[in-house]
């Protein structure tokens, strides 16, 4: 394997600096776009996406180029730091993002859409796009809410427990196919030791939550914050008496609630109601 380039003098933002390492290792072997799709596969226009930081790709990509390059495993290490970045983010989320990545347990509750550590790619992309993203940006932003989910399958991974209003649970995608994925999705991540689902019937009534998604960060040394958000705006909240009665009504919607073996069985019932096939 060649020896690790000195970061020195590179961009030292994760997206950047692996385009940086793709467009060099391209150089070295003095390929065109057009030659290295040829060998590898793909569109060449991808690789130039790749290569101007438009957009990561995939890890099945980064795999196949560390292949190619032979790189084992550097690429694919690159992609990971690059996707997983605050910096993908915008700029009102990034405290947040940083906070979340150093919390020992999350706790969630979802009035509109679920949760991002939760999303499948289709999911994330029609939320998004509903929001006016498209093109390029598009993309970036689905690859970084990707890689969002990453902090619930890390090795000291949170607990997280997320409270569904069965309103997000009825508002499917237009593809039933992506739908179906996203919901098989939540029931496998809901089979996961330190991940809670529990849905909240429509029929629970109002309470203090509704209309506000709501984020419990809780730190290693016993600190709570809160983030909240509606469709146009978030809100880091850190008074400690602010947080207190947000937990409260919080509880209080947790005690409405299906509990999570209910909650299973209710999410698996949709499942059972969907067509085998989508309908023409």
């Amino acid at each position: 394997m060649p020896p690790r380039r000195v970061i020195t003098g590179r961009s030292q933002e994760p997206r950047r600096r692996y385009a940086e390492e793709l467009r060099l290792l391209r150089a070295e072997r003095d390929l065109s776009l057009r030659q290295l799709a040829e060998t590898v596969g793909w569109d060449p226009s991808l690789f130039g996406k790749l290569e101007s930081g438009a957009t990561l790709g995939s890890p099945e990509v980064a795999q196949a180029l560390d292949g190619f390059y032979g790189t084992p495993g550097l690429l694919l290490a690159m992609w990971e730091v690059a996707v997983a970045d605050p910096l993908q983010f915008k700029e009102r989320y990034r405290r947040y993002m940083m906070l979340e990545s150093e919390s020992v347990s999350l706790w969630h509750y979802a009035d509109a859409n679920l949760p991002g550590v939760l999303q499948t790619p289709d999911y994330a992309r029609e939320l998004l796009a509903a929001g006016g993203l498209d093109g390029d940006e598009l993309e970036v932003q689905v690859e970084a809410r990707m890689g969002r989910g990453s902090v619930l399958s890390a090795c000291a991974a949170p607990r997280f427990r997320t409270i569904l209003s069965e309103a997000v649970l009825r508002t499917s995608l237009p593809d039933l196919v992506s739908w179906r994925q996203q919901l098989e999705h939540l029931v496998l991540m809901g089979q996961r030791k330190n991940v809670t689902i529990q849905v909240v019937l429509m029929s629970a009534g109002l309470h203090g939550l509704t209309n506000t998604d709501t984020m419990f960060l809780r730190s290693a040394d016993g600190g709570t914050v809160a983030w909240v958000e509606t469709g146009y705006s978030g809100e880091l909240v850190q008074e400690a008496a602010d947080v207190e009665r947000l937990q409260l009504r919080y509880d209080l919607v947790r005690d409405s609630a299906l509990s999570p073996d209910e909650s299973r069985k209710f999410i698996g019932r949709m499942l059972e109601e969907m067509p085998c096939e989508p309908s023409t």
